[in-house]
C-alpha cells in the first residue's frame, strides 16, 4: 500500500500526542516551581508542597522528555518516508472503443434467464433428473440394522 504519510492517522495522532504530552509536562513543571520557590521565598513552605512538588516537577520533565522523544520518532519517520522511492504507479491501456465487445456469452446467458423468467414453465434440461422415491428406498437399503 502506497499510502502518504500526511494523510496517516497514526502519525497525526503521533505528532498531536507528543505536542500534548510535552505541554503537559512543561506546565506541571512550571507550575510545581512557581508554587515551590514562592512558599519558600515567603517562608509558609510546607512538606507536602515542597516534597510533592519536586515529585511532580520530576513527572512533568519525564512527561517533557516523551513529548520531546515522539516529535524524534515523528521526524524520523518523514526522514525514511523521504528515502524511501515511492512506487511508480501501473500504466493504464486506453480503451479501443472501435473494437466490438466480445460479450456474446454473457448475452446468451442473459436470454436464457430472461427466457426462464418469463415462462416459469420451462424446465431446465442440464439439470439432472432425481426420483425422490428412487432416493428414499436406496437410502433405506444402504442403513445397516444392528
Amino acid at each position: 500500500m502506497n499510502k502518504s504519510l500526511t494523510r496517516s492517522i497514526g502519525f497525526w495522532l503521533l505528532i498531536v500526542l507528543s505536542l500534548a504530552t510535552g505541554a503537559v509536562g512543561g506546565w506541571l513543571v512550571n507550575s510545581q516551581l512557581t508554587r515551590m520557590t514562592t512558599t519558600i521565598l515567603d517562608g509558609t513552605a510546607t512538606g507536602v508542597e515542597v516534597y510533592v512538588g519536586q515529585s511532580l516537577a520530576v513527572l512533568g520533565s519525564a512527561l517533557i522528555g516523551a513529548g520531546v522523544l515522539g516529535i524524534l520518532i515523528a521526524l524520523a519517520l518523514v526522514a525514511v518516508r523521504s528515502i524511501i522511492p515511492a512506487a511508480a504507479p501501473a500504466p493504464l491501456e486506453p480503451i479501443d472503443w472501435s473494437t466490438p465487445a466480445a460479450d456474446a456469452p454473457l448475452d446468451e446467458a442473459a436470454e436464457r434467464t430472461t427466457a426462464a423468467e418469463a415462462d416459469p414453465e420451462v424446465v431446465d434440461e442440464s439439470a439432472p433428473v432425481t426420483d425422490p422415491a428412487a432416493d428414499a428406498d436406496s437410502e433405506l437399503a444402504d442403513t445397516r440394522r444392528s
